[in-house]
């Protein structure tokens, strides 16, 4: 006899199987999220750094975009040729059995004592032999001997005055504070370990004077940094970023979370803004009324806002982000692989330009000619994808294609403004110091001590992209800051500075005086 299971129960455990079910695939897309990032926490961690595309087999790369690009030739075939290389070397550098070196370096002769038994022959000739050595400090100790002397006339002695410092009693030459500034923005060397430095070298010092040095030094620096973020601001095309920095005590073994807003103008200079915040009100504050033209940006909603009620302002956005979403969403669906493609040509395109050193009406030409058929190619492709009935949303491809869809506009400005970059790695590359940095001091103790590392690190930074010395700038602007006009202060930013003083730069004592040490 067969038991008869009544309608009720039978109707319960349906609906408790689709809810199983509902539960399971929740699980399933949870579990690949997941599992998505930690593949990419994996590269971050193990692999590559950069970002450049590893080139596929021509003839699968014509496969993928058959249809897509009717406009862009077929590649013409080349011949297989195998290559030899050698070992590259790096900014001029040799390896351990050479040196090389400026005249700035100093030289100590040795002179080597001939073997026994030649010490009556001629010498026809004298080898070198180079080696590179370090002191234990490279501290030096500036002793000013001034002599006291009594006049004639007068039984009053008078004192020789003493060359005036940078701070009035202050302990420090122009070349301390410039190496200490240097050592900790240019070579990211905390201030306790410079004063650990020191101490190995036999000099005594607190560290708080080190610190109140860097912010007297950035308080008398500061003029110079705004007339430099005035000239930023008014480029035609300006880039801006922002990066966390821990500032200031939010409570007990707490700090607060702020950031640093880079602005990379188009004169090669860049300047790092301050916020406690990373909300639009800083976008406002820094651009609204002084600035108007294109402003390039990440994908952060903030920067799209302000532009939409701006109407003096073009927003444009970056490549490089866009193909960092593809790029993570590769393991999860290879076609991903064809908008990464698609975009490497846009880029491949940049790069041919930079080489033929196009500008103005010739760049524009360029990318209408070759990078808007890719890009019209990489839309059709990202439409093409909308229709999948198997890309849930939450799926990493669907979010890249929706990113990029939702950026349209944005991101295909570089094609009627030559000007305007297709991404913004400069900007990130002149960021780098302070994340950098990040690793080593960690932290900003207050918020005005965030805002010295911005003012600093600004002027170190564009230094470097000018090509000047970030420390015989420093030398010479420290002591020059004080007798220059306040009216032509912008002389003395390192981009200005590069023409007007770097060929007869101010120097320190420690330079200009003979070398008179233990005397």
């Amino acid at each position: 006899m067969t038991a008869t299971v009544p309608a009720q129960q039978y109707d319960d455990a349906l609906a408790d199987m689709a809810a199983l079910r509902e539960r399971l695939t929740a699980v399933e897309s949870q579990l690949e999220a997941t599992q998505h990032q930690l593949d990419w926490f994996k590269r971050q961690l193990f692999g590559a750094k950069s970002e450049k595309r590893v080139e596929i087999d021509p003839a699968v790369q014509a496969s993928l975009f058959t249809g897509l690009i009717e406009d862009t030739p077929a590649p013409p075939a080349t011949e297989a040729v195998e290559i030899t290389r050698r070992k590259k070397t790096r900014n001029g550098a040799v390896n351990d059995t050479g040196l090389r070196f400026d005249d700035s370096v100093p030289v100590r002769v040795i002179d080597v004592a001939p073997p026994e038994g030649l010490e009556d022959g001629e010498v026809i000739a004298t080898h070198s032999t180079f080696r590179l050595a370090q002191r234990r400090a490279s501290y030096e100790v500036l002793e000013y001997r001034a002599p006291v002397i009594k006049p004639r006339n007068s039984a009053t002695p008078q004192t020789t005055p003493v060359p005036g410092a940078i701070f009035t009693g202050s302990l420090a030459d122009a070349s301390f504070l410039a190496g200490m500034l240097v050592d900790k923005f240019a070579f990211h060397i905390p201030l306790y370990r410079q004063h650990q430095r020191l101490a190995a070298g036999g000099i005594q010092l607190a560290r708080a004077t080190l610190t109140q040095l860097v912010g007297r030094t950035a308080a008398l620096l500061s003029p110079i940094h705004a007339a430099q973020l005035e000239h930023v601001l008014e480029s035609r095309v300006l880039a801006m970023d922002e990066t966390p920095i821990k500032a200031g005590r939010a409570g007990a073994g707490q700090l607060k979370a702020a950031y640093f807003w880079p602005l990379y103008g188009d004169a090669d200079e860049i300047s790092f803004t301050f916020a406690a915040t990373r909300a639009r009100s800083h976008i406002e504050a820094t651009l609204a009324d002084h600035f108007t033209g294109t402003l390039i940006t990440d994908g952060y909603g903030a920067y799209a806002r302000y532009a939409d009620n701006r109407p003096g302002v073009t927003h444009a956005q970056c490549w490089a982000h866009t193909r960092r979403y593809f790029e993570r969403a590769l393991d999860s669906d290879p076609q991903a692989q064809q908008a990464l493609a698609l975009i490497g040509e846009i880029y491949r395109v940049e790069a041919e330009i930079r080489d033929k050193r196009l500008e103005g009406l010739a760049k524009q030409t360029a990318r209408s000619q070759h990078s808007e058929p890719a890009v019209r190619a990489f839309w059709r492709w990202c439409d093409v994808q909308c229709q999948r009935l198997d890309l849930e949303p939450k799926h990493p491809l669907a979010k890249a294609v929706a990113y990029a869809l939702e950026r349209r506009g944005a991101l295909g400005v570089f094609l009627t403004d030559p000007d305007v970059p297709i991404d913004t790695n400069h900007l990130e590359r002149g960021l780098r110091p302070i994340p950098m940095g990040r690793r080593n001091w960690l932290f900003c103790w207050s918020e005005v001590g965030a805002e010295h590392v911005g003012i600093i690190q600004s002027l170190i930074s564009t230094c470097r992209l000018h090509g000047v010395d970030p420390y015989t700038y420093l030398v010479d602007v420290l002591q020059r800051v004080g007798v220059h006009p306040a009216s032509r202060v912008a002389e003395l930013t390192p981009r200005l500075w590069k023409d007007h003083f770097a060929d007869n730069p101010m120097q320190s004592d420690i330079d200009r005086v003979g070398n008179n040490v233990g005397e």
